[in-house]
């Protein structure tokens, strides 16, 4: 296998990375300014108020975006399983 080879499995793997976390990361990213929002509107700065929503929006993504994630990984994964023998000349 080719170092170029190397770098492209490397980077279809970051990339892999990179789609299946974003919308976990903008879920936590909206749901955290809406919680600061709410809390300095409130003048609130309770750190069990700021956690736990967010906590519950990661739960909530989580159980609707698995099988999502699930998908785009085990195809990778089959993708990647498949092409093993070209991999290992």
């Amino acid at each position: 296998m080719t170092p170029d080879g190397v770098v492209e499995i490397v980077r279809q793997t970051l990339m892999l990375a990179f789609w299946v976390a974003a919308p976990m990361l903008a879920i936590g990213f909206v749901v955290g300014i809406v919680v600061s929002l709410v809390q300095i509107a409130t003048s609130m700065q309770d750190t069990a108020f700021s956690t736990i929503p967010r906590l519950l929006a990661f739960l909530a993504a989580i159980l609707f975006l698995l099988p999502w994630m699930l998908q785009k990984t085990m195809a990778y994964t089959v993708a990647l399983l498949g092409d093993l023998g070209r991999y290992a000349r």
